[in-house]
């Protein structure tokens, strides 16, 4: 079994025609990085703040987390001989449905972003205002940002009290037999245990998955956030889950993103783990708290450290990085990822609105 221990490879399994295929081993190498030039407007609006991505029906969407203005894009994005050669945005989305008074009583920090393909639904993740005392959401609307319904939350994410400020929803994805869908924390519960530090603590994130066809919530699984592998040089060192996408059946890609102030632009870790569920790692949904409670994570290992790609990156930075989703296939059949960044708009000083593309090779 000698591909246990080499980070750099995983199993996937491509499933068409309704057929299982048998497993081949992979690995993400690194093929090209576009940044968008600042300042670009797109429909009076500045193109940043991209959280999420996803890729459907051949188009690539965008959620910009814009409170004001909450919307997503519609891009194309064209690839050609491994390299990104442009990025074209088609239409902006506000949501602002004049229907219903869901948007006007709610928070939309919006975080996340996936397409139904069959019925054409866009389903949104917010991590709400905590401090405002506005819940988290789990949402979906139609093609033209009107509301369609609402996800009922399991009893761990419905006392505000238990919930960090900007720490809640933060990822979300398809499940591979699209029966479903995943929702991860980007940070723990305040019962559940401390927030990742510099030393091994326990620091378990929730990753919930929802039935399409209840539409609840039924079954859930807790996922070991790293420590901070730098020293700090100001007071905020904060680690978390960013994004999430199911690849095989109960195993996922897990991107998790440390910042830490006083690096200027060079203040990211970003690492994207291979992490699964088998027979031994708990379910948690019913559990109010993970405190004291003994409990098995998602088993976990290292893919991909973006430290090693800084060479082939703008300015050598790793950016914000919020959003993973696979893309078309390569002439040679391998699947490609896209990966983008969340500029925060600079309010924070230099960011990159940046899109990273990987290629899953296959042995």
């Amino acid at each position: 079994m000698k591909n246990l221990f080499l980070y750099s490879i995983i199993s996937l399994f491509f499933v068409g025609c309704n057929k299982q295929k048998t497993a081949t081993v992979t690995q993400l190498n690194f093929l090209d990085e576009f940044v968008i030039k600042d300042s670009l407007l797109f429909k009076n609006d500045l193109i940043g703040g991209l959280s999420g991505v996803d890729y459907a029906n051949g188009m690539y969407y965008f959620v910009v987390d814009d409170a004001i203005k909450p919307r997503f894009l519609k891009a194309n994005i064209s690839i050609e001989q491994q390299k990104i050669k442009s990025i074209n945005f088609e239409n902006s989305i506000l949501l602002n449905d004049s229907l219903t008074s869901f948007y006007k009583e709610n928070s939309l920090d919006l975080e996340s972003i996936f397409v139904d393909e069959t019925t054409q639904e866009i389903n949104f993740i917010s991590e709400g205002s905590i401090k405002n005392y506005k819940k988290p959401l789990v949402f979906k609307t139609n093609l033209q940002g009107q509301f369609l319904r609402s996800f009922e939350l399991p009893l761990s994410f419905q006392k505000l009290e238990n919930i960090q400020h900007n720490a809640v929803f933060e990822g979300s994805a398809k499940s591979f037999d699209a029966n479903g869908f995943w929702v991860a924390m980007e940070g723990v519960l305040k019962k559940d245990g401390v927030e990742a530090t510099f030393k091994r603590t326990v620091s378990p994130v929730r990753i919930t998955y929802f039935d399409n066809n209840s539409g609840l919530a039924t079954k859930q699984f807790a996922y070991q956030l790293e420590n901070i592998t730098k020293p700090a040089k100001g007071n905020i060192n904060l680690n978390g889950v960013t994004a999430i996408l199911e690849y095989a059946k109960n195993k996922f890609f897990i991107v998790e993103r440390t910042y830490q102030s006083g690096y200027g632009s060079h203040g990211n870790i970003v690492r994207i783990f291979d992490a699964h569920v088998d027979d031994q790692v708990t379910d948690v949904l019913k559990l109010e708290t993970l405190n004291g409670h003994g409990f098995t994570p998602l088993k976990k290992r290292l893919l991909l450290d973006f430290d090693t790609l800084r060479n082939n990156l703008t300015d050598s930075i790793v950016d914000n990085i919020e959003g993973i989703t696979f893309g078309p296939n390569l002439k040679n059949g391998s699947k490609t990822l896209l990966l983008v960044s969340d500029d925060n708009f600079q309010k924070y000083g230099k960011q990159l609105t940046q899109f990273i593309l990987l290629e899953v090779a296959t042995n």
